[in-house]
């Protein structure tokens, strides 16, 4: 390991405000040290400052723009038109269009065809004119991409529904498959939680085909680089070519097309009856259908589309849950993909119990009442199918999941609990664990939501032209449970935690590094996994320790910093470089730090970084989209991340770092 460097001057500066925002100037005489010191007070009260009276902590959760462009698209398929949301959606829309004329899936992302039609469709239906030099802008690009017919499964069934392209146009998703059993090889419970919640409701309009009211009668045939109706694809697959399997699927596809009018009538409407029964059943309150909005709004469109009166209670409750996922600024608006309440409170909790002080710890301890009675203990979850005997124990990601708990949270906030107060909490931890314990695979790893959902040739059939029809274990999340099971240390988890931690190493890249399935990309995998190889008692000699180690330290930039792009999905861009963010060079430091580096230049220098980039009121800027929910087809920005991971690392580097490195 090589002598670390003489500190370099952390003094913080003086500020002024330039067009509106804060600047450091000059610096002000104090020890390094003491600005550190002086960081970590600030950026702690900038995170309580944010703390909801309640005491949980919820930062916005910003999703591409297809997600707004659906909810205009909504509005104008039930023709309940908000006129001035309508016009703040699509200032939102227009501001976004990027250089080369269309949207990317992510802030400084590339051309995306499916997400850049359906943005065009929203904004004509909002009214503006297929001349406006914007809109002129976006159908070139458009078309030089190959036109609406290149879309993805879901813009096209969005198209279909508009009358914009016809059915034969999008895969044949039958609503009798709610009805096919256990043993079969498709069927609901195959598939995970999102896929399950998405597909019910959907599968009910793809089988009636209602048109969208469209009450401008807004049609985008433009778009088309031939005529719609002469459109001979069924689908494309844009994230990999064509398989044997893949051929295989699409005869059968074409068959049951076929066979279509030959299903009796009355097994038509019973499928009909369960599709909507079991939609009612998770229909969530107010949090909605799975909590998440491709769900929520197929659920609602399902409803009207199945006669429901717009004022009955489930209508109006089914509405209200979209309404509470908007932004709305005083010029523009936008609407999140969901909510994550739990997610951030968790993690502002280990934040602030990092940086101590009364303050900091008090905060802390109010997020985790507030996490206390929304652990799901007697929950009628979707896991009893395949752990009909497993007791509940978990906690959903948003304020309200019941049928689906989240292990990643789970393991977070046991996590928190354990180390804020081992008596206080020891029950809601051990039935944490326990559910844990219960949805782990039979390959030692855990996934996000399900166990062994592993039927990866269903990522094959026409519907998953996305590629993540399933949840199969990942390391970032088997790494969160690995560390709340070495973290409490019951002596009966001792077994399986070996499993995950076995799991773990097997799953270690070439190059030392981890993927991220939940977060952008390899910085937040490795940092995981360290975090946990740390709390299990693995030495910081370990072999894969220092390669994972290595390989960080590789990837630090000049600056100091760490930064990694969504390019990273894209196996051939793997190593492109990416400027520095807060978030990604607090995951760097806190794995280091875990694997005994605390007292290294990488840290040092990493350190320095955050201090320089935060801001005068104590938190850091960060427009990064900093997780995927889909690798490659759909991203997201935690709102949230910028405000306690960089936090969470300073307080670390303070409490780990030797003298002569940071002090």
């Amino acid at each position: 390991m090589s002598r670390p460097e003489p500190a370099p001057d952390l003094a913080p500066r003086s500020t002024t405000t330039v067009e509106g925002r804060l600047v450091a100037h000059a610096p002000i005489n104090l020890s390094p040290r003491a600005r550190l010191d002086r960081a970590i007070e600030a950026a702690s009260a900038a995170l309580i400052g944010r703390q909801a009276p309640e005491g949980n902590w919820q930062f916005p959760l910003e999703a591409d723009c297809t997600i707004p462009a659906e909810y205009i698209m909504m509005m104008h398929f039930l023709d309940e038109i908000d006129a001035e949301l309508e016009r703040k959606i699509a200032a939102h829309l227009r501001a976004r269009q990027q250089p080369h004329g269309g949207w990317p899936l992510y802030h400084g992302g590339e051309f995306n065809i499916s997400c850049s039609v359906k943005i065009y469709l929203a904004l004509k239906l909002a009214g503006d004119s297929a001349d406006a030099p914007h809109m002129q802008r976006a159908r070139a690009a458009i078309l030089d991409h190959g036109g609406a017919a290149a879309t993805n499964v879901f813009t096209r069934i969005a198209l279909a529904l508009f009358g914009q392209l016809p059915w034969r146009g999008v895969p044949y998703i039958p609503v009798e498959i709610v009805l096919l059993p256990r043993w079969f090889p498709f069927n609901l419970y195959r598939v995970s939680y999102w896929s399950r919640t998405v597909m019910v409701p959907l599968t009910v309009l793809c089988t009636l085909k209602p048109r969208a009211r469209n009450p401008r009668g807004v049609q985008i045939s433009e778009l088309f680089t031939v005529p719609p109706e002469e459109e001979r694809h069924y689908f494309r697959r844009p994230l990999g070519g064509a398989t044997a399997l893949t051929r295989l699927f699409l005869v059968l596809d074409r068959l049951g097309r076929g066979l279509e009018r030959l299903i009796p009538r009355a097994l038509r409407e019973h499928a009909l009856r369960r599709a909507e029964a079991w939609t009612l059943e998770r229909l969530n309150g107010e949090d909605g259908l799975g909590a998440i909005f491709p769900a929520m709004v197929n659920a609602l469109e399902m409803l009207i589309v199945r006669g429901y009166r717009r004022d009955d209670p489930r209508v109006c409750t089914a509405r209200r849950a979209l309404e509470q996922l908007l932004v709305v600024e005083s010029s523009s608006a936008y609407c999140q993909p969901c909510v994550s309440p739990v997610w951030d409170t968790a993690l502002a909790a280990l934040a602030l119990r990092e940086a101590g002080g009364a303050s900091a710890c008090a905060a802390a301890a109010r997020g985790l009442e507030w996490l206390v009675p929304r652990q799901l203990l007697d929950a009628p979850g979707d896991w009893r199918r395949r752990r009909p005997a497993l007791a509940g124990g978990g906690w959903a990601f948003q304020r309200a999941n019941p049928h689906y708990p989240d292990l990643d949270d789970t393991g977070v906030v046991a996590w928190a609990m354990h180390l804020a107060d081992r008596g206080r909490y020891a029950h809601a931890v051990n039935r944490a664990l326990d559910w844990l314990l219960g949805m782990q695979s039979r390959n030692g790893g855990f996934a996000a939501f399900d166990v062994d959902n592993t039927d990866y040739y269903l990522n094959q059939i026409p519907f998953a032209d996305h590629g993540a029809l399933l949840d199969p274990p990942t390391s970032d999340v088997t790494a969160r449970v690995a560390t709340a099971l070495a973290l409490v240390g019951r002596p009966q988890d001792a077994q399986p935690l070996a499993r995950a931690i076995a799991f773990l190493r097997e799953q270690q890249e070439a190059d030392g590094s981890w993927f991220g399935r939940w977060g952008t990309n390899y910085v937040y995998g490795t940092w995981s996994v360290l975090t946990a190889l740390a709390q299990a008692g693995v030495s910081s000699e370990d072999a894969a320790v220092r390669r994972a180690v290595s390989w960080l330290i590789s990837r630090q930039n000049a600056d100091g910093g760490w930064g990694e792009s969504n390019d990273s999905y894209v196996p051939e861009c793997t190593a492109k470089p990416a400027a520095s963010t807060p978030h990604q060079t607090a995951w760097a430091l806190l794995g280091l730090l875990a694997a005994g580096m605390s007292d290294s230049d990488a840290v040092r220098r990493g350190a320095a970084w955050l201090l320089e980039a935060q801001r005068a009121d104590g938190l850091w800027s960060d427009e990064s989209f900093t997780a995927p929910g889909f690798p490659r087809v759909f991203y997201l920005r935690y709102h949230g991340y910028c405000a306690y991971f960089p936090l969470w690392a300073l307080a670390a580097c303070r409490g780990r770092a030797r003298v002569g490195t940071l002090h």
